[in-house]
């Protein structure tokens, strides 16, 4: 990616907006920087003459007639209750979460827009607007030199823990559970319905290599091993995956051992504090976190601690999304022990990413979106002939957009669409993106997630608790499950 453009003044510095706004804004087919035009009341026609206005009228007063009746009886029938705020928030009941407000989402304008924020004392920030699809800002100079090198040494005096996907042992008890026939397990992979798996079908679904990358030379490896391709062309037929034991498939997997090379993921990490009580800089970090993203204080302070990664000479991690969708049978981490319900899988539900730079790498190393601001996403478009757009090892250089780390720098997207009520809706495909190789020297990032479950009421419960739990134990006290320690000893992540 080019360097950066030197941050430059604006005339008129737009403002973080409310939802409404924004929403309004949207609406109107209008950005942050212009004005509403006026429009007239009334079009130059019949529908403004005074009958029309009279009945008009005649209609506003019914209505306003009605609203003063309803408002009257609710304040006769609870008594003198509506001036003691207490007991309307007890009959509630102890189960009944607060209604939450509307997520805060910037708004992209367009590619290369700028803003100016104030995120620190006696400062500006610029913050860049560097893809619609995903929406992907990238903010200079949002560390400064020596908080990057704070953070690095911190990570060192704790210590990194090998990154690895791998399923879990609870995962692989769940996937033995589940009742899929063969049958049905071939149609799920056949994505164009043809009645043959090819291998690009089977090259996207990337947790089938159990924590290896798996390549079309891979795929063939395996298939020549446990003799599910006889006529050794790629391709299986119903017939051919029928034949096939799922149990050889597994048992292969298990006995290859990959090189570091070879995994989805190589690089170390660790996580770092960020609550009351916390380092002052790291502190500091979440504070201008939570100005950045305009979200409540709830939703911030009981998101991820702050995670910190070293990429070696080598180190890499193939494109993936930081959030997973979440199904019947999942739920979010973070709001797991408030959902009273038994799922057999849960995910990470992580309404945006905020990445950090935290050193100049020498060679690589770039953060790459294979598919930002394409007209369409088609998942099998992403595996074509022999270019798999995942693969930061071998075709970084093939994706659409590759932002180079810069210390200090940030960049900041969001993993979910809107739903249109002001919440989380789908997961945003076009937010994959992955580190490239690594060519010399070492690379260190950071990455603060914002966590928010797509279920309003579970998340507004989530914070009831999380704060009744607060009360209880006292101002320094900390859950044994909050997210800063349950994180502590996590070696599994999205």
């Amino acid at each position: 990616m080019a360097a950066a453009a030197a941050p430059r003044p604006e005339a008129a510095s737009p403002k973080w907006a409310p939802p409404e706004r924004e929403r309004a804004g949207a609406a109107a087919g209008l950005d942050d920087c212009e004005d509403a035009p006026v429009r007239p009341l009334c079009k130059p026609r019949g529908i403004c003459s005074r009958a029309y206005f009279l009945v008009l009228m005649v209609f506003v007063h019914l209505y306003l007639g009605n609203v003063l009746a309803l408002l009257l009886f609710v304040h006769y029938s609870n008594g003198d209750e509506s001036s003691d705020p207490g007991p309307q928030r007890r009959s509630q009941g102890p189960g009944t979460a607060p209604t939450l407000g509307p997520l805060t989402r910037l708004e992209g304008i367009k590619v290369g827009h700028e803003r100016k924020v104030q995120l620190v004392a006696d400062r500006d920030h610029f913050i860049r607007t560097l893809s619609l699809k995903p929406l992907l800002f990238e903010i200079p100079g949002f560390l400064s030199d020596e908080e990057c090198r704070l953070i690095i040494h911190l990570a060192q005096m704790k210590g990194l823990q090998r990154s690895q996907i791998l399923p879990t042992e609870e995962y692989e008890e769940a996937m033995g559970t589940m009742q899929v026939s063969q049958l049905d397990l071939f149609r799920l992979l056949d994505q164009n319905h043809d009645g043959r798996l090819q291998l690009r079908e089977v090259l996207a679904q990337t947790r089938l290599g159990n924590g290896r990358w798996m390549t079309p030379e891979n795929i063939q490896e395996m298939y020549s091993a446990i003799k599910a391709d006889p006529d050794g062309d790629g391709v299986l037929s119903l017939q051919e995956f029928a034949d096939m034991d799922l149990r050889d498939f597994h048992k292969y997997m298990r006995s290859h051992k990959a090189a570091s090379s070879e995994l989805v993921r190589n690089s170390h990490h660790t996580w770092l504090y960020q609550g009351e009580g916390a380092h002052h800089v790291m502190r500091s970090i979440r504070q201008r976190v939570l100005r950045l993203t305009r979200l409540s204080p709830e939703i911030v302070e009981l998101s991820e601690p702050l995670q910190v990664v070293r990429y070696g000479e080598g180190g890499h991690y193939h494109a993936h999304v930081d959030s997973g969708p979440v199904y019947p049978e999942t739920i979010c981490s973070h709001t797991k022990l408030v959902a009273n319900e038994s799922v057999p899988f849960e995910t990470s539900c992580r309404y945006m990413t905020v990445l950090f730079y935290l050193n100049n790498v020498t060679g690589g190393g770039e953060t790459v979106f294979p598919v930002a601001d394409n007209r369409t996403y088609d998942e099998m478009s992403l595996i074509q002939d022999d270019v798999d757009l995942r693969d930061t090892r071998r075709h970084c250089d093939k994706g659409n957009l590759r932002v180079k780390p810069r210390q200090g720098t940030a960049v900041f997207w969001y993993n979910y669409l809107p739903d249109g009520q002001g919440w989380v809706g789908d997961v945003d495909d076009y937010s994959l993106h992955g580190g490239c190789l690594v060519t010399r020297g070492t690379k260190w990032i950071a990455n603060n997630w914002i966590n928010v479950d797509p279920s309003r009421a579970r998340q507004a419960l989530f914070q009831q608790e999380m704060a009744r739990l607060a009360r209880e134990g006292g101002t320094d006290a900390q859950p044994e499950w909050a997210l800063d320690r349950a994180y502590r000893d996590a070696r599994v992540e999205l």
